[in-house]
């Protein structure tokens, strides 16, 4: 009998996130109460973080298989073909609650947590993103929230030696209790090198590597899997400290060992910690784990079982280890300055069994910790779609350069550069793009400094579309993601989301989720862009005030030679400007509708994944046949906020003729368009190529002088263009103090 040192209360079983039912499933399971440890175990294997039990139903009607596809999501991260011989890896997570308790640390760990989740399969991490969200910009505590995740996000990535290649920042009031910060990492691998979690063989090793235990994070997976209260700030012990200097030298490291063929299986340490590194390990090759806490390197004195397993402390990794190789592999952990312990050892009888100080203080059935966590099939009200606006019913703005100002000048339409200056871009070398285009593009290391090859890399989605039709905004968000890709001249290859909602025990949250799944998985399915990895997070409410459903989606694509790219900036007078894909004529849930006049309704615009393909298609092909100037996706703020972004990025203006209703023509977000430029004696080539592929063309007018100005419209000089469009984010930013007392 397993001696137990605490009482289980009801109120001790709430604690930890878990239902009364739940709770007697355990006690079915195992026979008998379980000890303090034990039930830390399943609450963190159990909880939403780790198990998805709300949204696992859905997850599995996803696509997420494909040629190029070598390993989709049950792993680290998923892997994907890019030919001669190797692989992209990359994943996107959530650090949504710990941000918010803790700004930086907690986009800190966020950021080492996901390039951890990418050389733990044997890549050397290439790029960066992030998808960040925040309340209400004159919300008392936004700018403190900004300023803290922007710094961590920089100060972790900056540090270990990635470059931050793209992202998106959005403000909206929904995020007043509860800021997003979502993180992307890629990396290369050689195909026949890639390493997995699944433990194999028995009474073989299980190493600890990295930095030493402490009590940070404990509890971490569990304070994720619940909605925000007045108890919030007690929760700050639960956000992990992060150190990007030890996480440079364990990549340095496990990249090593790698190399040695001494690695079996090997797992990143993660939410829950040892728990769930250790569960899935073994759960995975059908072999139980025993642990000996004794073993494992702490930094604070007198820590518990319970602490140790469910201690969320960053860099850290488990491995099974060929026992013949334990030498040369302690040498090299110890040659980077990190810790190197024989912890536990796999078994043959499917048990997780821990010992602390002699005792055998949990001894529970391992694929049940994994396998039989309860799956809810929740119900779920689906979201009634708004009603579509007639541009006629939709009034045109007092002034059209005031409104076009406004669109480029304000919280949600105005230039990042301010967060993205304080990321480097340019460290390893490898990048051919600067943020603020449509995707950013690096080219892939060869050995011999000379590759030509190319990957391309975005995250999108608008969360007012996802409120107002969940089905309609997942299909865009795939779209907008395929879209950025495309618009660079690279061919989407396959995607990860991280969902982003709230309570999903509420009927309509959960509907908003399924809507979106619904959306995301038809569009992966006919763009050709399969989820091959990602990230759940639920309860993002304060309150119970829920965030935007946010189902951010992250996508890469292989460019065969980096030298045909696009930008998304005027390249020259005189070249023709041509916009692809049809005129606007959609208002519904429009920047415009919300920014100039103040209401956010209506339906959003559909997606024509056929028309999408199509366009896209015809855009890439132009692109690699180096036919076009310039290429700008056609997304927020409609074809002015395009045609502004490439007058300020090529520091050239254009005159232009749009049709009537001249609102919808210039601010309709109607999707699947593109705004392209070319030479003047390409035009008549591109007109015939598109009418062929029966992809509508117009020619809206020419590159030229130092305005923008729109046929009977508006004329506005490129010089107030770029002060309206870069100066919001450091005015408000300006002055930043500490978050006052509340």
């Amino acid at each position: 009998m397993i001696p137990n040192d605490i009482k289980i209360t009801p109120e001790l079983i709430e604690s930890h996130g878990l239902k009364p039912d739940e709770y007697e499933r355990i006690l079915s399971l195992i026979g008998r109460e379980p000890t303090f440890t034990e039930l830390g175990i399943f609450s963190a294997m159990w909880n939403e973080h780790c198990s998805y039990k709300s949204s696992k139903k859905w997850l599995r009607t996803l696509p997420t298989k494909g040629p190029r596809v070598i390993q989709g999501p049950g792993e680290n991260a998923g892997v994907v073909d890019i030919g001669d011989g190797e692989a992209v890896i990359f994943k996107m997570e959530s650090h949504n609650h710990p941000s918010y308790i803790e700004p930086y640390q907690g986009a800190a760990t966020g950021v080492g947590g996901i390039l951890r989740d990418v050389f733990t399969m044997g890549a050397k991490p290439v790029a960066a993103m992030n998808a960040l969200r925040f309340g209400d910009p004159d919300h008392p505590r936004t700018k403190h929230l900004v300023s803290g995740v922007v710094s961590g996000v920089g100060g972790y990535g900056n540090s270990f030696g990635v470059p931050t290649v793209g992202g998106e920042v959005e403000f909206h009031p929904s995020y007043n209790g509860n800021c997003l910060v979502n993180a992307f990492a890629a990396g290369i691998a050689k195909t026949d090198a890639i390493f997995y979690s699944k433990a194999e063989g028995v009474g073989l090793p299980v190493v600890y590597l990295g930095a030493k235990t402490g009590r940070d994070g404990v509890g971490g997976a569990t304070m994720a899997s619940a909605e925000f209260d007045e108890t919030i700030e007690e929760k700050r012990p639960t956000v992990q400290v992060g150190d990007p200097f030890t996480e440079k030298c364990l990549l340095e490291a496990c990249l090593e060992l790698m190399a040695s063929g001494a690695v079996i299986a090997i797992q990143d340490m993660g939410a829950a910690g040892l728990t769930c590194s250790a569960v899935e390990m073994g759960a995975k090759g059908n072999l139980g784990i025993e642990l000996d806490l004794d073993e494992v390197p702490v930094r604070e004195e007198s820590m518990s079982a319970y602490e140790m397993m469910l201690s969320e402390s960053q860099e850290r990794m488990l491995m099974v280890l060929r026992p013949e190789q334990e030498e040369e592999a302690e040498a090299i952990f110890r040659k980077w300055g990190l810790d190197f312990a024989i912890v536990g050892k796999t078994t043959a009888d499917l048990r997780f069994r821990v010992i602390h100080k002699g005792i055998e203080v949990a001894d529970l059935p391992i694929k049940e910790l994994g396998d039989e966590a309860p799956e809810y099939d929740r119900p779920h009200a689906e979201t009634m779609p708004r009603p579509v606006i007639a541009a006629s019913e939709i009034a045109e703005p007092d002034d059209y350069t005031r409104a076009l100002l406004t669109l480029i000048g304000n919280a949600n339409g105005s230039s990042r550069r301010w967060v993205y200056e304080q990321y480097d871009t340019l460290v390893q070398g490898n990048s051919m793009t600067m943020p603020g285009g449509d995707a950013g593009v690096i080219r892939v290391p060869g050995e011999s400094g000379t590759s030509r090859k190319g990957l391309a890399f975005s995250v999108d989605v608008t969360p007012r579309y996802v409120e107002a039709d969940p089905y309609e905004g997942g299909k865009q968000a795939v779209a907008e993601c395929w879209r950025n890709i495309t618009a660079v001249g690279a061919e989407p290859l396959a995607a990860t989301d991280n969902l982003n909602f709230g309570n999903p025990e509420k009927p309509e949250i959960m509907g908003q989720f399924v809507g979106a799944i619904k959306g995301i998985g038809e569009a992966c399915s006919a763009l050709g862009m399969p989820i091959v990895s990602g990230n759940v997070s639920l309860y993002n409410e304060t309150h119970g005030e829920a965030i935007l459903p946010t189902p951010a989606i992250g996508g890469v694509g292989l460019l065969p030679d980096v030298t045909y790219r696009a930008k998304a900036a005027f390249d020259a007078v005189g070249d023709v400007i041509l916009m692809l894909g049809g005129e606007g004529t959609h208002l519904g849930s429009s920047a415009y509708l919300r920014d100039i006049l103040g209401r956010e309704e209506g339906a959003p615009p559909p997606v024509d994944l056929a028309a999408e393909k199509r366009n896209g298609t015809l855009v890439r092909q132009l692109i690699g046949a180096g036919r076009v100037t310039a290429v700008h996706d056609i997304s927020s703020g409609g074809l002015g906020a395009a045609l502004a972004e490439m007058a300020i990025s090529g520091g050239l203006g254009a005159s232009v003729k749009v049709g009537a209703p001249a609102h919808a023509a210039l601010f309709g977000e109607d999707q699947g368009r593109y705004v392209l430029t070319c030479r003047q004696d390409a035009v008549d080539a591109i007109i015939s190529d598109a009418k062929d592929a029966s992809v509508p063309l117009v020619q809206l007018g020419t590159v030229k002088g130092d305005e923008l100005t729109v046929e009977g419209i508006l004329s506005i000089s490129v010089a107030k263009l770029r002060e309206a469009y870069e100066n919001w984010f450091p005015s408000y930013m300006a002055g930043q103090t500490e978050i006052p007392a509340e």
